[in-house]
């Protein structure tokens, strides 16, 4: 039975396999023909639709999400994500192949445990790791043999060797031996129609060629395109370098934006023309600043992990000061609009269309326009808000709600700043009846109006 199993997943005993297979191949197994039990921890923006796509593959799958309205929610197929159809959370619900619980009783019986844990900064912006902490610690006294633990939470290149494997090795169960550790960083791009967790490309990378192969053949059952490498570590640095990336250039753009400002010259016009190039140059574009968990957190924990090496990031240092200073700018280009019709900022009233940090989302994590608001707030701007999927504000830390976007708020409004561009918004309606329009998103491009002023 063992020597057939070893010919069916391409395995050869070699010499300097000092270890028992018996566990990875009872785990291949099981991942093969879908009786493998996925732990998901975390159902937020990255675990909960990767969980449901673990479930709509056929495999029993279990949620762990400490906040228990969440948990309440789940478990009556109630949906919070927007990238996720109601329809597809009840299914599952339904059918018996998706439950969340709010601790980690029963860990040992699952197979596999995917962590998709926030992994915030502090205010120094350092990496703060308590999430991942918390969880391995609390996964290491329910782990067993033949169990993958994965993680998914983007992070510093070596957090799965240097801070989980030591704590999941306390107990003494040794990885690549009892069990396996992988990392498979997320790729979840919010409000995107087209790359969802299904056909978006999975990198995986373990802690020995072990982990390594069981990590990719459960990727491999619910992603289309699995990509290896050669460790945990590469996987983690191949993250970082995607979201730094983005944040060096979106920098770049917003460089720009200031100084064609300088300059009185059109960003957007200047832009559109050179993305007409067809080689040598891939589209960004400026705005408020750049939010999100990603784009503005993750680069610095590149930052962070290269002075261990004597190695310092100018670029990435460089980027994120630009992009931090981008809310300041849009202040100050309102408040040179306002001197203009002799308004005080202190006896103005702004509306900001938009808190979600990008369009057609209701997600607010690092929204720039929550740092504008703020600035605004703390120079007695009387500021008021709208936006469709973000009813309250007092989440985000504003004591503001949503208003309706009526034609007697416009015209009360000294100035309306497009902080955020929802497709459902009619910016034709906006600069109709507005005084004064500041789009920080270009949103008002098609539209003709003397009373508009873009960033």
């Amino acid at each position: 039975m063992r020597g057939g199993q070893r010919m069916r997943f391409g395995l050869t005993p070699k010499k300097q396999w000092r270890i028992d297979m018996t566990e990875q191949l009872d785990l291949l197994h099981k991942i093969t023909t879908r009786v493998a039990k996925v732990g998901v921890v975390g159902m937020g923006y990255v675990g909960l639709p990767f969980a449901l796509e673990a479930a709509q593959a056929g495999f029993q799958v279990v949620g762990i999400e400490r906040d228990q309205r969440r948990v309440d929610q789940l478990n009556r197929g109630e949906n919070y994500i927007d990238d996720i159809r109601d329809e597809d959370l009840h299914a599952v619900v339904r059918a018996g192949k998706f439950t969340v619980q709010a601790d980690f009783e029963k860990a040992e019986d699952l197979d596999v445990i995917v962590i998709a844990v926030p992994t915030p900064l502090t205010r120094h912006l350092t990496p703060d790791l308590q999430y991942i902490v918390e969880v391995t610690k609390s996964l290491s006294g329910h782990l067993r043999p033949g169990q993958l633990i994965s993680l998914e939470s983007t992070t510093y290149p070596g957090t799965t060797e240097e801070v989980m494997l030591p704590l999941l090795e306390k107990r003494g169960l040794k990885a690549e031996k009892d069990f396996f550790l992988a990392h498979s960083p997320e790729r979840v791009d919010p409000g995107n129609k087209r790359w969802k967790t299904k056909n978006t490309t999975k990198v995986v990378g373990g802690v020995g060629p072990n982990s390594l192969e069981v990590a990719k053949l459960f990727y491999e059952q619910i992603v289309e395109g699995v990509v290896p490498v050669t460790s945990a570590k590469a996987a983690e640095l191949v993250k970082v370098f995607e979201n730094t990336f983005r944040a060096v250039n979106i920098a770049l753009v917003n460089e720009m934006a200031l100084l064609c400002d300088r300059m009185g010259l059109n960003v957007w016009e200047v832009l559109d023309a050179a993305f007409t190039k067809p080689f040598g140059i891939m589209p960004f574009y400026p705005g408020p600043g750049v939010g999100g968990h990603c784009i503005p957190l993750d680069p610095h924990y590149l930052e962070w992990k290269a002075r261990e090496y004597n190695f310092f990031t100018h670029f990435i240092t460089l980027a994120g000061e630009v992009n931090r200073k981008m809310p300041e700018f849009v202040r100050e280009k309102a408040y040179r609009l306002l001197n203009r019709v002799g308004k005080a900022p202190s006896r103005s009233k702004i509306l900001l269309l938009g808190l979600a940090y990008k369009g057609d989302i209701s997600d607010w994590r690092e929204s720039p326009a929550l740092e504008v608001a703020r600035l605004l707030m703390q120079d007695k701007v009387e500021v008021h808000y709208h936006d469709p999927y973000i009813p309250d504000a007092r989440a985000a830390g504003l004591d503001l709600h949503s208003e309706p976007l009526t034609e007697d708020l416009l015209r009360r409004m000294d100035l309306v700043i497009i902080t955020t561009a929802h497709k459902v918004i009619d910016y034709g309606f906006v600069v109709a009846h507005a005084r004064w329009v500041l789009d920080t998103r270009n949103a008002t491009k098609d539209l003709n109006g003397d009373n508009v002023i873009v960033l």
